[in-house]
């Protein structure tokens, strides 16, 4: 498969348009650290919005979806459609709160609400351990399917793919800042958009597939298409559905999806204008990230199985390609080569821009923590802005290096999201409590995130290197879980909590409410020195109710989309009315929320 011209010109043109973007902004955005990281607080909810959804609309997405659909159907997407609960409990509880706090990272949110050389350290040895560590391991999961992008369409070597995406990825990353992205963001997602749709009705359309009609009766597709696990099979049931909707979404903390907020989602809702543009741009978000992008990307992966029934049939039509990177992730873009001339440069520069929307991201993330949360905060405390640019960019240089390193390491999207699921396991309650709970502290998120991370290392590496028996995933999540939930609560009672003036300015800029804070509220106000203000209910139960009616609202617009495309009219158009009239209720109930404009 050769790129004509035409194809040629999108992908050099995009390449181009990012780095005219870096370059115009460059100035700006070296002006000060505020504006490298966080475009000056001044930022609108539509782009922080769009910002939020091109990020997540990763080049490795379309593949994750393709390697889930082929082997667990559609309904094996529940692993993250079950994060919407999370996502949601973001938008109406946690957003307005991340903007109150005026931080410039959710590290420095740490010294903010814990006290001591444990908060001080918490904070250090995270923004390695996140801004580097956990960083990379993410940005090479994403780097991996631009590999095989490059492999299948440019026949490159996994080595030149990555040279040349990372390279200008990381120059208008390193020139823009966050204003940079959130500009190129915007402009990328639309891109990313008309490539993925235009690539599900060519695939339709193929003679091989037939349209259709003729998918949704193939034999290799009619046991993939149903939305919901197989009730009667335990063994699809519990992992794909009651794990992840009984357990997952609160308990596990990922990339994009952490509950409570934090990382990249916290950097845009920390950027908004105010706590009104940053719950509205988180809402935003989840609404187009479950409910708008998935259906092209699955029909996409249906006809891949028509076309190229299993891997064998992968590594026949692609011999060039190094086997051990031939996995089930590799059906999305192998079903791109059959897209006509123009089209196909159209949506491969998509994907570029899909690529290269997360990875600058990531980058200037990942920086924003070396800097601000490490760099000024223990190495010069007296570090100009000019400095904290500088060191921001050098950082974000280093971290794309480190990314290409791993990047050759990793096989295949579903594994590197699984680990990434192990890692954070058993932490996600933490995140949620230590805002309405005075009595965690930082060394309740130490041992939560020490313990998640010893128990995924070993299931991952000294479990195999044992010989024992194999143990399912979901297994390994639930032990996780459950051992690093129990370890963090008994920490949390055997040491002590954060001073209390520090609990009481905590307290005041950001104004949690709720029951776990009456002892803090009660004990200021007998030293008269009161922290909460008069005739102030507390709106928490409003938003939890917000999230139920917006969480019935995003699946229902998602399931109708797919009897849609199923031609099921009946359950398609009841579920398309429970959408509408979800929205409806949930506007008027958003309005009883305390939110600043």
């Amino acid at each position: 498969m050769i790129l004509q011209t035409v194809d040629w010109a999108f992908v050099l043109g995009f390449f181009i348009f990012s780095l005219i973007i870096g370059l115009a902004v460059s100035k700006r955005a070296g002006s000060s650290a505020s504006e490298f990281f966080l475009s000056g607080r001044n930022m609108p909810w539509w782009l922080l919005g769009v910002s939020m959804v091109a990020t997540t609309f990763s080049t490795d997405t379309p593949n994750l979806v393709s390697d889930i659909v082929r082997q667990n159907g559609v309904s094996g997407n529940w692993v993250w459609w079950a994060f919407l609960l999370t996502a949601m409990l973001t938008v109406f509880v946690y957003a307005k709160l991340w903007r109150r706090s005026q931080v410039v990272t959710d590290l420095e949110f740490y010294e903010l609400r814990y006290s001591g050389r444990a908060a001080a350290f918490l904070r250090g040895f995270r923004a390695l351990y996140l801004g580097i560590f956990f960083n990379v391991l993410i940005m090479a999961t994403v780097s991996l399917a631009i590999i095989k992008i490059g492999g299948v369409m440019f026949r490159f070597t996994p080595l030149q793919t990555l040279l040349i995406a990372l390279i200008v990825t990381a120059v208008y990353s390193a020139l823009g800042g966050l204003r940079g992205v959130l500009i190129t963001d915007f402009f990328q997602f639309g891109i990313a958009m008309v490539g993925s749709v235009g690539a599900a009705i060519v695939a339709v359309r193929l003679p091989q597939v037939g349209g259709v009609k003729a998918l949704l009766t193939h034999a290799n597709v009619v046991d993939k298409l149903s939305l919901l696990p197989d009730f009667n099979s335990l063994d699809a049931l519990v992992p794909l559905f009651i794990l992840p909707l009984a357990v997952q979404w609160w308990s596990v903390w990922y990339p994009g999806a952490e509950p409570g907020g934090g990382g990249y989602i916290a950097q845009r809702m920390l950027s908004a204008k105010s706590e009104k543009h940053a719950v509205g741009a988180t809402f935003l978000f989840t609404a187009a990230h479950y409910a708008l992008r998935p259906w092209p990307w699955i029909v996409v992966a249906l006809c891949s199985l028509v076309v190229f029934p299993n891997l064998e049939a992968l590594q026949a039509a692609f011999p060039h390609v190094d086997p051990s990177v031939i996995k089930h992730d590799m059906a999305y873009p192998a079903m791109l080569t059959y897209l006509p001339a123009g089209l196909l440069g159209m949506v491969v520069a998509s994907l570029i821009a899909a690529f290269m929307s997360t990875i600058s991201t990531h980058l200037n993330w990942g920086s924003s923590y070396v800097v601000n949360d490490f760099y000024k905060r223990f190495i010069n405390r007296e570090a100009s802005d000019k400095q904290q640019v500088r060191v921001g960019r050098i950082s974000t240089v280093v971290l794309m290096i480190f990314t290409g390193f791993l990047a050759l390491v990793l096989s295949n999207a579903l594994q590197a999201f699984n680990i990434l699921l192990q890692i954070g396991a058993g932490t996600g309650l933490l995140f949620i409590l230590r805002w309405f709970w005075w009595r965690i502290n930082p060394y309740s998120e130490l041992t939560a995130m020490g313990v998640s991370f010893v128990v995924a290392v070993y299931w991952q590496i000294v479990h195999a290197w044992t010989g024992l028996p194999e143990v399912s995933t979901h297994v390994q999540l639930v032990s996780a879980v459950a051992v690093t939930t129990v370890c963090w609560i008994l920490v949390t009672f055997l040491t002590r909590p954060s001073d209390t003036q520090t609990l009481r300015s905590f307290y005041r800029l950001v104004k949690p409410g709720g029951p776990g804070w009456r002892r803090v509220i009660e004990e200021a106000a007998q030293d008269n020195d009161p922290v909460e203000t008069p005739g102030k209910g507390w709106d928490v139960p409003t938003g939890i109710v917000c999230m139920v009616v917006g969480c019935l609202g995003v699946y229902s617009a998602l399931f109708a989309t797919g009897y849609w495309i199923y031609g099921q009219r009946l359950a398609a158009a009841l579920l398309s009315a429970v959408a509408v009239i979800s929205t409806v209720i949930l506007v008027k109930t958003w309005k009883k929320l305390r939110i600043k404009d």
